[in-house]
């Protein structure tokens, strides 16, 4: 019976889905020749999978979608041979992807490579052999990666645009400066007319709570075209508010520098702003939303008011009747309430009223606001922001310290046992080779496990240091609102109070229980003549 394959293909960018860099054929030339190997072998192939974009030295292999199917399948036993164009298909980590391979083989699957033939783990040198093998493959990668890297790198450093079309907003023009090649360097600018157009899209989504899809609605009904003189798409529109470039940042990879005054068009702490508005209004922050999805229409607040008794959202209803006056004319008086759904729709038991009139209800939240910014107005928002955060700070500091510490012993063990390999096949080390191996495997582990959590920790306290900033800027932020938020449309009125308010709850007779965002609470803790009422709930009868 002839032997069952499954086949794998994998390239790192969707660019080389077609065509690799060579222009030849990469994803069909590696399934053309496995299939012929397999023809050649007289295998059967039984199942194949490719992966498109997957860069085999950034991604785990526990993040690789398709490898994770075929550890199923070879754990259901579905094929006995797995088969690639090269080993380095299954991955380039040199700490990961030998460890992989020996999995397959624990498994009782074969792993073949069209050009390199079939990796084996008969013996414990077959092992330690496989892994000198993906060292080398591993530290070519990197070296290419590396070149890459800094070319592109340097010229985001120097604040030199990497190529292609200029962003909207930005033109090219002529550096007088020549590459390699002798010829002359494009450097962005700032187009003015351009400009103004991305200044008004984050004017209005800071401002206004416009989404994408509102805001590429609203550039068209103004007549406000593209570069090429179409309407604008809502992933246009998208892509600009979220490109960093329009605060002055250059972007290659994971390199970033700046910021360029030269390229700023939106202020570093606007942009931020509207990245944060943007992020809480997405379905995955649905539950600890923050900001309304929505500030069309004529109340003061959207999806954060809930009934005091059930719990259920309370939605808006309009009705009115006609009334007539002494002197007979007929004058129509609409009615806008909030009323439970639950209630209404009689989805669970509710105890407290219907519905409330809307203005009662934003009345008394707008008096609410108002004590929020005389509160505000006038403290000190650097005294106000600090010693929390910053005490946070010195324990995370504390902890990334040691947890340095414990990477670097166990690095220095790794690479001490990979020495130790090319001793144990030639027969030299003390060590046996099982041994040796499963030291290996176990110096790796926390070499991964002390790195992970140095990672977690850097990004803790890199956000600990921006917290500190970001802090001032909503305080500031905050105060600026209280000194327009009266003569505000409804609309700005709305995003401000979706900022400040995190849920307003109204039981019967307007009992109406405040709570608010953290940052917010936070703020009024910390200002003097607050202690009396405990501020991240405020009750307000009426």
């Amino acid at each position: 019976m002839a032997e069952r394959v499954y086949c794998l293909y994998r390239v790192s960018t969707s660019k080389q889905v077609d065509h690799d860099d060579q222009n030849q054929a990469d994803i069909p030339m590696q399934r053309k020749a496995c299939h012929d190997f397999a023809d050649k072998m007289g295998w059967i192939i039984v199942g194949e999978e490719k992966e498109t974009g997957v860069s085999g030295y950034k991604v785990s292999a526990d993040n690789r979608d398709k490898l994770q199917l075929i550890k199923k399948y070879a754990e259901q036993g579905k094929f006995d041979i797995l088969l690639v164009f090269m080993f380095d298909r299954l991955g380039r980590k040199s700490d990961e992807t030998p460890f992989v391979v020996e999995w397959f083989a624990k498994k009782g699957v074969r792993v073949w490579s069209v050009k390199e033939g079939e990796q084996r783990f008969e013996s414990h040198t077959d092992r330690l052999t496989n892994y000198i093998r993906f060292w080398q493959a591993d530290g070519e990668s990197q070296k290419t990666s590396m070149r890459t890297k800094t070319a592109l790198g340097q010229m985001v450093e120097e604040g030199r645009f990497r190529g292609g079309n200029a962003p909207y907003g930005y033109r090219l023009e002529k550096s007088g400066i020549l590459n390699k090649r002798k010829h002359e360097v494009y450097m962005l600018v700032i187009d003015e007319d351009e400009a103004r157009v991305v200044r008004m899209m984050f004017d209005l989504c800071v401002s206004s709570g416009y989404g994408r899809w509102r805001l590429a609605n609203f550039l068209n009904d103004h007549g406000i075209k593209n570069r090429k003189g179409q309407n604008w798409h809502d992933a246009s529109v998208g892509g600009i508010l979220h490109n960093p470039l329009y605060k002055g940042i250059l972007r290659s990879g994971e390199t970033y520098a700046g910021p360029f005054d030269e390229l700023q068009i939106i202020a570093p702490d606007h942009f931020d702003l509207a990245q944060k508005l943007m992020l809480e209004r997405t379905n995955e922050r649905k539950e600890h939303r923050t900001v309304p999805l929505n500030t069309t229409g004529q109340s003061l607040l959207s999806g954060n008011i809930f009934c005091g008794h059930c719990g259920g959202r309370l939605v808006l209803t309009t009705n009115g009747k006609t009334v007539r006056r002494a002197d007979g004319t007929a004058v129509y008086k609409k009615r806008i309430r909030y009323v439970c759904y639950n209630k209404t729709r009689r989805r669970q038991e509710c105890t407290g009223q219907t519905g409330y009139t809307m203005h009662i209800v934003d009345g008394i939240v707008t008096e609410v606001l108002h004590q929020v910014f005389n509160k505000m107005q006038g403290a000190s928002g650097d005294l106000i922001v600090g010693s929390a955060v910053q005490k946070q700070m010195a324990m995370i500091r504390s902890e990334l310290q040691r947890a340095r510490a414990e990477n670097t012993k166990a690095n220095k063990e790794y690479e001490s046992l990979k020495a130790e390999v090319l001793k144990a096949i030639q027969g030299k080390s003390a060590l046996p080779q099982d041994v040796l191996s499963e030291m290996l495997e176990d110096a790796r582990q926390k070499v991964l496990s002390s790195s992970e959590r140095i990672t977690e920790l850097t990004a803790e306290l890199n956000d600990g240091n921006s917290k500190i900033e970001e802090m001032k800027a909503e305080f500031n932020q905050i105060v600026s609102w209280s000194k327009i938020f009266d003569d505000s449309p409804m609309e700005v009125k709305k995003m401000i109070c979706g900022y400040i308010i995190k849920k307003v709850s109204v039981c019967k007779d307007y009992d109406i229980k405040i709570e608010f965002n953290i940052n917010v609470e936070q703020f009024l803790n910390g200002i003097d003549g607050v202690s009396e009422c405990d501020t991240s709930e405020l009750s307000i009868a009426q």
